[in-house]
């Protein structure tokens, strides 16, 4: 693991002193550090370490959690969902959101556990399907019309590839597109309609070399920390696809989805370097210079950098802007994708750093004002109630639904917004905590990258999954 100098330490945390909530320019010598990749290294070897403990641990053995559901909701009761009444391991803290299945990881066929993302389908009947992705491949269910999650099958990783947590899926109109952190794991392309006419008595097991619509490899080294999709422009992109010494510096490398049978390299952003995570949207907001154009919003480390990816071999970098407390830019989602003003981004090490708004220890989300692309302002920030780290989060109706990790799914109201961009009137309304091993904890909560990676809240009927690492997937629901 690379190391750097106390000097830039320092410089480091001068990013994370002075009046909160301000946006700034990037330090050109602190980003020097995170262009070396030594933060995102010391990030990966964070994570390797916990998940070596939990692992040794038998945390992992997710034999251990019995899947059930019940008729109907466990509804959320004084603050608790009793899955288990007496067991404070199947008791799980909430708010306005009750709980209506489980299924572990070992249930869903996987020998290795260690889930991470997750994605979901609606059949043009109305059927709702869902990716859960594990170390050794994704799970493939379906969520009934009364909330219980029936395992239909499996596609395995690439023959010869190992095992690797980092498995990041998004959808394509029928399909879904799987990348992974896994060497020559390259890009899945496979059609979620096949998962209608399987008998749940006898889950399939698809070949991951005959079974898929297509596989992309025109990675490095084949591997990509994440995958993003433009469905309304037809293409996915590759990003923080190592090595960073590579000609597109692990940016956002583009593929055509045209036709998902062939997919094809259409060009790369190597402007900013590495992205960790993005959004790429056709442009509709109050920045006239912009409208119509293919914008990306890039999660970049020590910064929101926002690119216009029209021309997909002349990309150009609008603005790339840092904010105080800035430790390790992970992810984000616009408020409104019809009315691009507003977006909210996680900081994935600042609680772990002890740094900003976030030095406390209670997850910090940022908002941002993105109604001059060319100046982004970062206007305020809401912090949780719950000790613990954000992951990831999405925005649907004026509800950011966020997973951080211990603190399980947590639920924004950030309507207000574009009144007090200062994010003071944003309130939390609901959550579901995954992970009642840190509820005795002093703060009720831990440091520490267990319990929810992911989720997905975009289904009409409401369910909502969450994919955790150790356990498996829960159905929840927001209470009536």
């Amino acid at each position: 693991m690379r190391t750097f100098s106390l000097a830039a330490l320092a410089a480091t945390a001068l990013l994370s002193h002075g009046v909160v909530a301000k946006e700034m320019q990037p330090d050109p010598e602190v980003s020097k550090i995170y262009d070396s990749g030594a933060i995102h290294e010391q990030l990966m070897a964070k994570k390797h370490s916990s998940w070596a403990k939990h692992s040794k641990a038998g945390d992992y053995n997710s034999r251990k959690w019995k899947s059930r559901g019940a008729d109907g909701a466990i509804r959320c009761k004084n603050g608790v969902a009793a899955v288990v009444p007496g067991d404070a391991m199947q008791t799980f803290k909430c708010k306005d959101v009750d709980f209506y299945d489980f299924v572990s990881h070992a249930d869903l066929g996987s020998t290795t556990g260690e889930g991470s993302s997750s994605w979901g389908w609606t059949s043009r009947d109305g059927r709702e399907f869902v990716v859960i992705a594990q170390a050794d491949g994704a799970a493939f269910a379906e969520i009934s019309k009364k909330g219980k999650l029936i395992y239909l099958g499996r596609l395995p990783q690439p023959t010869g590839v190992e095992p690797a947590i980092w498995r990041e899926i998004r959808g394509y109109k029928n399909y879904i597109i799987i990348g992974s952190e896994a060497v020559n794991h390259g890009v899945q392309v496979f059609d979620m309609s096949k998962l209608q006419k399987i008998n749940p008595k006898k889950p399939v097991t698809f070949d991951p070399s005959k079974d898929v619509t297509s596989w992309w490899n025109d990675l490095p080294i084949g591997r990509t920390h994440n995958v993003v999709v433009n469905e309304e422009k037809q293409y996915a992109v590759a990003v923080g696809a190592a090595p960073r010494t590579s000609d597109c510096r692990s940016g956002l490398i583009f593929i055509d989805l045209k036709d998902p049978n062939k997919p094809k390299t259409l060009g790369c952003a190597a402007g900013d370097g590495y992205v960790h995570d993005a959004q790429c949207l056709t442009y509709r907001g109050p920045d006239i210079k912009y409208w119509g154009r293919d914008i990306c919003y890039g999660y970049n480390e020590d910064t929101l950098t926002i690119y216009d990816v029209t021309d997909k071999n002349a990309t150009n970098i609008i603005s790339r802007t840092s904010y105080e407390g800035a430790s390790y830019t992970h992810q984000g989602w616009v408020t409104n994708t019809n009315w691009q003003e507003f977006l909210v981004l996680d900081d994935e090490l600042d609680e772990v750093n002890a740094r900003g708004p976030a030095a406390s220890g209670y997850p910090i989300t940022y908002f941002w004002d993105i109604r001059k692309l060319e100046a982004p302002k970062q206007t305020g920030f809401f912090r949780s109630p719950a000790y613990g780290i954000d992951h990831n989060q999405f925005v649907i109706n004026n509800f950011a639904y966020q997973s951080n990790y211990g603190a399980g799914l947590r639920i924004l109201d950030v309507s207000s917004l574009p009144r007090d961009p200062t994010g003071a009137r944003v309130k939390e309304v609901g959550f579901f905590d995954v992970y009642p091993e840190d509820d005795s904890l002093p703060n009720g909560g831990i440091i520490d990258f267990v319990g929810t990676w992911s989720h997905y809240p975009f289904f009409k009927s409401g369910f909502i999954l969450i994919n955790t690492i150790e356990r498996g997937a829960f159905v929840v629901k927001r209470a009536k």
